[in-house]
């Protein structure tokens, strides 16, 4: 058995390098003490338990209750050699009789478990195995202040006292301080240490579009759609008839597209999480009951059709883009409806007032003038310095001022205040209101007292929030939403440091800013040879129908496109593919390199310019839809294709694909912006209403008519 961290990293799963703190985390697990990771979705917390499982003598029980991420995580496991096994309410008495035999005979290193069937068993043939380590996922579910409270897992601290000596694990991509206190006393962790990995994903950019009418709102959601044909994406509806309406809308454009819903049978709804993850279905609308369990690394954006009940929600639901690493988008639409059916819901709901004080933060965060990364991550414990540059707020920036003595006034406020009111009585007090509330507390003796009188409750409101989402104050929902001061709030407070708020944001203002376009900003991603990457992808596709597993479980779509852009012929070169680990260069790396091998050979002296390639199988009759997909490109780049190859004087009659009505407006945009060759300030100019590629089309024709 390996006993180096560093060695199971590098052969068993491909990878030269530990993430952050994971090293830390494996190291302190091996000790035999308590970890509590708290890590944002792909942020690599598996491979915390997962390294120690294949170090111990022994067997590590993973405590889950997401039954289809289980199977997801054993397939990838036992698709790098590791034996692993699942034991919950989705096998048959048969195959739970093989498990446990397995599992007695020490066959299996890792057993994932629902919280209920461990319970169930926690006192049977459990109590014989050889446990070195338990792992409890999702550890929010077992509090109270979590997001996704299940009463199950409270039960977990009675197997953990069955367990004195063995450490335990808990692991969760959301949960604020307050479920934080919570988890670790509900699990009885003992001297547990905290770590915080950054919840900065980077590969995400970030878009907030606000009040939209619902035919607009379908308008905007297939042109988007349309720009990322043939990639992965999720749109997530508040109510069931909205995932079938948005299915329905985006299949009329002929969109590989189902919807999944708690109103569907089981079956049905297995098969369309299948398709779903074999790239069968590219987009899924869906409610929020979809994704939990997907471990799919390639879906590459993900919209919001309603506004989330929560922060925690929405950040976990967004991290299932972009899993494996590269470029992706987010959107989100709201409306005050969405805010006014989800504080009904809440009112009837457990722990009514904090579910209601997270809805307040979400409409919050939806409505900043602020980075929005910077307000996710603050929510989280974690404060950028500088604003990210990939969120909408970024790219079109409201203007500013110095808000330093404001926010000193509002912060003395809290302080005084002792950190245990909430914003509506702090507002009362910097305002010097009359009312019963601020004289019974005494309130109306402080220092504070009337120091914000010329400022509107609701501008007080607004710059208090913008505190929050700076990360100078936070929110205590435990405490009945009291605000507390931040270590940077009392830098502002106390040293005098500098704070930049913004002029609230009217409703004209927000409809100008609504309407410019976001910039994607692409992470290098190395010189990839999309034709490689496209045969690639073929054989993957090829495999895991063989196999009956995902595609990305061969080979995630960051490790195909590093061996498109290296072009790895020897086990040597294969292997220093990240994500390619000793087990699948047996399994699949001969027929790998066979493909980039023949691809070095004979596609290098003979390739075809990709213009001409799209021009070839236009001629032959194709259609820029059917071509895209052939080619696996967008069918965006494939009208740029044809737009080039009209410029170049072939035969293509380019003008079948825009009407005269479009090829007008953009000759009148076009003229109106001194004739500069650039798309984007053409399609500001037209208010977002024709797509690029017909923009292209049109000033091709200009230009040659001309």
């Amino acid at each position: 058995m390996m006993t180096s961290p560093h060695s199971i990293l590098k052969t068993t799963f491909g990878y030269d390098e530990f993430r952050p703190l994971q090293e830390e985390i494996i190291n302190r697990t091996l000790e035999g003490k308590d970890s509590f990771v708290l890590m944002p979705t792909g942020g690599g917390k598996s491979m915390c338990f997962q390294i120690p499982a294949l170090i111990f003598e022994g067997i590590t029980i993973v405590v889950s209750p997401l039954i289809s991420l289980m199977k997801d995580q054993v397939q990838a496991l036992r698709g790098n050699g590791i034996k692993a096994d699942f034991f919950n309410s989705s096998i048959s008495p048969q195959e739970e009789n093989e498990v446990i035999d397995r599992a007695m005979k020490g066959e299996i290193q890792l057993l994932y478990l629902s919280p209920e069937k461990l319970i169930s068993v926690s006192n049977t043939w459990l109590k014989e195995l050889n446990i070195k380590l338990v792992a409890i996922d999702e550890a929010h579910c077992v509090s109270m202040w979590g997001h996704d409270f299940r009463p199950e897992y409270t039960q977990l601290k009675v197997f953990r006292n069955s367990l004195p000596e063995v450490p335990f694990m808990a692991l969760t991509a959301t949960a604020d301080k307050s479920a934080r206190k919570d988890i670790e006393e509900q699990l009885e962790l003992k001297d547990s240490k905290l770590f915080i990995s950054s919840f900065d994903r980077k590969n995400l950019s970030i878009e907030v579009r606000g009040m939209v009418p619902k035919k607009q709102k379908l308008q905007e959601i297939s042109r988007f759609v349309e720009n990322k044909r043939g990639e992965s994406g999720i749109i997530y509806c508040l109510s069931r008839k909205n995932t079938e309406e948005v299915a329905d809308y985006l299949k009329e454009d002929g969109h590989s597209v189902a919807f999944y819903h708690a109103g569907m049978n089981p079956e049905e709804r297995e098969r369309v999480q299948t398709e779903f993850i074999n790239d069968e279905t590219k987009i899924i609308v869906a409610t929020i009951a979809f994704g939990m369990g997907i471990d799919k690394s390639n879906v590459r954006w993900v919209i919001h059709y309603n506004l989330p009940k929560n922060l925690e929600g929405y950040y976990q639901e967004i991290g299932r883009a972009g899993r494996d690493g590269l470029p992706s988008e987010t959107r989100l639409y709201y409306n005050m409806r969405d805010f006014v059916l989800y504080s009904q819901f809440a009112e009837d709901g457990a722990n009514s007032g904090m579910q209601k004080e997270k809805l307040n933060r979400m409409l919050q965060f939806a409505e900043a003038k602020s980075c929005r990364r910077k307000i996710l991550l603050s929510y989280f414990g974690e404060h950028l310095t500088k604003d990210c540059g990939n969120c909408d707020v970024c790219e079109n920036p409201p203007k500013d001022f110095d808000g330093t003595i404001l926010a000193q006034k509002a912060l003395s406020g809290i302080a005084r205040m002792q950190e245990k009111e909430g914003i509506t009585l702090l507002i009362n007090v910097l305002r010097g209101s009359n009312n019963a509330e601020v004289h019974s507390s005494g309130y109306f003796n402080l220092k504070t007292y009337g120091v914000g009188k010329d400022i509107s409750f609701f501008d007080w409101r607004d710059y208090i929030v913008q505190l929050a989402n700076q990360g100078l104050i936070e929110i205590m929902y435990a405490e009945g939403s009291a605000l507390k001061i931040t270590p940077l709030g009392w830098e502002v407070l106390k040293e005098g440091k500098k704070v930049k708020l913004t002029y609230p944001v009217t409703a004209e203002e927000k409809e100008k800013r609504k309407k410019k376009p976001k910039v994607v900003r692409m992470v290098d991603e190395g010189e990839v040879n999309q034709d490689l990457f496209a045969e690639l992808k073929k054989l993957r596709y090829s495999i895991s129908r063989e196999e009956n597993v995902p595609a990305y479980i061969v080979f995630n779509d960051k490790s195909l496109k590093q061996m498109a852009s290296e072009l790895p012929v020897t086990e040597n070169q294969f292997l220093a593919i990240s994500g390619v680990g000793m087990n699948k260069m047996q399994e699949y790396g001969e027929e790998f390199m066979e493909v980039i091998r023949n691809f070095k050979q004979v596609a290098k002296p003979k390739k075809i310019p990709t213009t001409l390639q799209t021009f070839n199988l236009f001629q032959e009759g194709k259609s820029p839809e059917e071509i895209a997909t052939l080619r696996e490109l967008n069918v965006a780049t494939i009208f740029s294709h044809l737009s080039q190859s009209y410029s170049e004087g072939k035969n293509i009659d380019l003008a079948q694909f825009v009407t005269k009505e479009v090829v007008s407006k953009v000759k009148n945009a076009f003229d109106e912006l001194d004739r500069k060759m650039e798309l984007k300030p053409i399609y500001e100019h037209l208010g977002e209403q024709v797509p690029y590629h017909e923009i292209r089309i049109s000033l091709t024709l200009i230009l040659r008519d001309e």
